[in-house]
């Protein structure tokens, strides 16, 4: 199976995000073939969450987990911190009071 490149799987994430009307911006722009992908959840009330893809080596499948929870400004030094181990790193940031992040939608693994 061919995989997507990092860019391709970002700009796609972000259409499917806009038509369903949530905000989400690209914070730091990563390596456009291989680079990882983190993704930040902005509730707007001071707290975020940010997810990370993993690959679970015992199913081979792909899933969204939390890398790291808590007060907004917290979770943006985490990503500092990462971006710091890894250049190559996309950080999307989704604004939404509800919580939605389309990351358990099918097609986004």
């Amino acid at each position: 199976m061919t995989r997507l490149t990092a860019d391709f799987w970002v700009y796609a994430y972000l259409t499917r995000l806009r038509l369903a009307d949530i905000p989400a911006f690209v914070t730091a722009k990563g390596d456009a073939t291989a680079g990882a992908v983190f993704v930040k959840l902005n509730t707007l009330d001071g707290q975020a969450v940010v997810y990370q893809r993993s690959f679970d080596l015992m199913t081979g499948d792909r899933t969204w987990g939390v890398l790291v929870e808590g007060s907004e400004t917290d979770v943006d030094a985490s990503i500092q911190k990462q971006r710091g181990f890894d250049p190559d790193l996309w950080v999307i940031e989704v604004e939404d009071r509800a919580g939605r992040h389309m990351l358990d939608e099918p097609g986004l693994e």
